[in-house]
């Protein structure tokens, strides 16, 4: 039915509402139409940014489905395309403090004349939004008995190692890195990121540590040739398992650290300290209980565990709890299959009730926003290889997830902690140090 409005009245339609939109808004950014006409969104817009979108069909979907996900499949179907920038800068650009005036003017923009000039829009051809490259399983995962974790873990991490190598840096950690100053890089970060892990663990040499989903081998390797520690790794990623086995052999650790291919559940041995690092997001909230106690099980009497992992805020109802939002669900269908993020006070709740004193409770949420940034920078940086890798579509929706999960822990909506606990399995004193001075040490 597009053949209501002629191709002029579209155009027409959209300078107009563009028109009225850009002296509140006031961005340094434009929009590029079908057609090549450039439309600025504010008076000093100096070409930089460019906001592209291909057909008319591409307004028409975004005012029936107003959504983030809308605006994310269309930017990964190529749709919307964001010229002059990595998605970072656009959102640094688009993302400028507005003034209440500014507020007000759109507020007081005409009704009739935005229903006006929507309508020629309305029964626009909608372009193909449709991706290949989803979870074809239970991707949320809530269902105990529909879980698969290897799937899940799988699914996200063995996409290829050399992607990975594109964007994580040289320390290949997929984890949020530690700046000791904001200006420090993301490979000195990560260094300083294993660092403070092994103070807060307290390794000392002949310890036994268990790392649950080791990643690519880093802090593993790093704890035992700085502090050594026999380390043992367990891990779903086939991808990872080789990765670090070849790690391993290339530093000649084979001695003092073994990984194998094991869902926690089924680890044995006992341990003086545990360490889980972006892991605990993956296993679902009604397997926390079974985790830690798991942890707690293989943990010597006053061992140390470490569990870092993303959280989200507290809600105030249980559906507020259970709801999932479409942009989660997009995300756990398309990236993170069966993760769930619990609140940090639930993780402290279940640390306790499995039997672990907790000492340390630390927020690293801007730490994460700056490490995505780095890494969506160097993914955009390395797009062509990316493509190559992995395909556009794959491409687009990564950088989209690195740019967003920037955004999110910046704005607060998301956060991250590392939880330090002790295993007490009796009365009397943990044997930890009385003050945090020890891991500010000077090197």
């Amino acid at each position: 039915m597009g053949h209501l409005f002629s191709a002029e009245k579209q155009l027409n339609s959209v300078k107009d509402i563009l028109d009225q939109v850009a002296g509140p808004l006031d961005l340094n950014a434009s929009v590029k139409l079908w057609n090549g006409d450039i439309i600025p969104l504010g008076n000093n817009a100096d070409g930089k940014y460019t906001i592209e979108i291909t057909s008319p069909g591409v307004i028409g979907r975004l005012m029936r489905w107003p959504t983030l996900e809308t605006l994310v499949r269309l930017y990964a179907t190529g749709h919307v395309n964001f010229d002059g920038g990595d998605l970072i800068e656009f959102s640094e650009a688009l993302n400028t403090t507005r003034s209440t005036s500014s507020r007000k003017q759109l507020k007081e923009i005409s009704k009739t004349m935005l229903a006006k000039n929507t309508l020629p829009f309305m029964f626009a051809n909608t372009p193909k939004q449709s991706l290949e490259h989803g979870f074809d399983s239970d991707e949320v995962g809530r269902a105990e008995q529909r879980r698969n974790n290897k799937d899940y873990i799988q699914f996200h991490y063995d996409v290829s190692n050399e992607f990975y190598e594109l964007f994580l840096g040289e320390q290949m950690q997929y984890t949020c890195a530690y700046f000791t100053d904001w200006n420090n890089s993301l490979d000195q970060a990560q260094l300083d990121k294993m660092e403070m892990i092994c103070r807060k663990l307290r390794l000392k040499p002949g310890d036994r540590m268990l790392d649950i989903g080791f990643g690519w081998g880093g802090l593993l390797c790093y704890a035992a040739q700085n502090y050594g520690v026999v380390g043992h790794g367990i891990s779903l990623s086939q991808n990872q398992l080789e990765y670090t086995r070849a790690r391993i052999d290339r530093l000649g650790l084979n001695d003092q650290v073994t990984v194998e291919l094991c869902d926690y559940a089924n680890v044995k041995g006992e341990y003086d300290k545990v360490v889980s690092v972006g892991m605990s997001e993956h296993i679902g909230i009604k397997n926390y209980p079974r985790y830690f106690n798991k942890i707690n099980s293989v943990l010597r009497d006053r061992g140390i565990c470490l569990n870092h992992a993303i959280a989200r805020r507290a809600k105030n109802t249980r559906r507020g709890v259970k709801r999932i939002r479409p942009e989660r669900k997009f995300l756990l269908k398309y990236i993170f299959p069966g993760s769930e993020l619990t609140p940090v006070g639930m993780t402290t709740d279940f640390m306790e009730k499995s039997g672990f004193e907790v000492h340390d409770v630390e927020s690293w949420r801007e730490h994460y926003a700056l490490t995505l940034k780095y890494w969506c920078k160097n993914l955009s940086a390395n797009k062509e290889r990316a493509i190559e890798l992995v395909g556009e579509e794959r491409y687009r929706l990564w950088v989209a997830y690195l740019a967003g999960g920037s955004g999110g822990f910046k704005n607060g909506s998301i956060k991250i902690f590392q939880v330090l606990g002790t295993k007490r399995s009796k009365k009397g004193l943990s044997g930890m140090p009385p003050t945090r001075a020890d891991l500010y040490r000077a090197a």
